[in-house]
């Protein structure tokens, strides 16, 4: 299957060299991948997947590892951040 990867702010730094412009790139997996497995190459900091939206729906922390990806999903993930 093929989703969209997305990583914004900081995280995009964990993303090849030549997407890190668009924060965005194309990302094949095996069907059934969760969340979890789909980030576990980029080596992001656990600490920093804060927001984390499939097809613009927020991903609870807790269903990250259970929650299978499908053919065209988008998957974001955004750090913390702060303002004020």
């Amino acid at each position: 299957m093929q989703i969209t990867f997305k990583l914004y702010a900081s995280l995009g730094e964990h993303l090849p060299q030549d997407k890190r412009q668009g924060n965005s790139m194309p990302l094949a997996l095996p069907a059934g991948t969760t969340i979890l497995q789909a980030i576990e190459p980029f080596q992001l900091p656990m600490k920093l997947v804060h927001l984390v939206l499939v097809n613009g729906a927020y991903v609870a922390p807790e269903d990250r590892a259970t929650r299978a990806l499908a053919d065209g999903d988008v998957l974001a993930i955004w750090p913390p951040i702060a303002g004020g």
